[in-house]
């Protein structure tokens, strides 16, 4: 019998075993989703999830939901790993701008084996090619991580995943 502790390898355990936990997806508002949708798909690689079973085409899946006029499939983007393993990424377009620092944010993990300043060269490496997609180095905490914005200037991280 396991005792109950969490563990990302072995799962969550209570006394009449595993427990599944819910999926999760993340939602980001944003002003512009097709711009964010380019960002994010090269960030994580992620592609455009397919609309929903019986519609051919989101716009004919946004189409049951009597949108306002001025609304449209633009106004969004939904993101997925290509394999379906993460969480969903919702990308919405909202009327109001950002105005505070992110409560949430995403870490982007570049593989963690080798020592310190292979680490360090892999992290400045992502962060060099999400430069390129758009986003802005925010600060490095140096041999560390390295705090990075996309196009609207919502926050994440890159760093090292644990070795092993």
């Amino acid at each position: 019998m396991h005792d109950g502790a969490w563990s990302c390898k072995a799962g969550l355990w209570n006394r009449y075993g595993p427990v599944m936990a819910a999926r999760i997806d993340l939602t980001l508002d944003c002003a512009d989703a097709r711009l964010l949708a380019r960002f994010w798909k090269t960030a994580l690689g992620y592609v455009d999830e397919p609309p929903p079973a019986p519609f051919a085409t989101r716009e004919e899946w946004l189409a049951q939901f009597d949108l306002p006029e001025d609304e449209s499939a633009d106004d969004a983007a939904w993101l997925c790993a290509p394999d379906g393993t993460g969480p969903r990424l919702s990308i919405l377009r909202v009327p109001e701008p950002k105005t505070a620092k992110n409560r949430l944010h995403i870490d982007i993990r570049v593989p963690g084996h080798g020592g310190p300043e292979e680490r360090w060269a892999r992290i400045r490496a992502e962060a060099g090619r999400l430069v390129a997609a758009g986003g802005r180095v925010l600060h490095e905490f140096d041999g560390h991580h390295i705090v990075m914005a996309d196009p609207e200037g919502n926050e994440f991280c890159v760093a090292a995943a644990s070795p092993g």
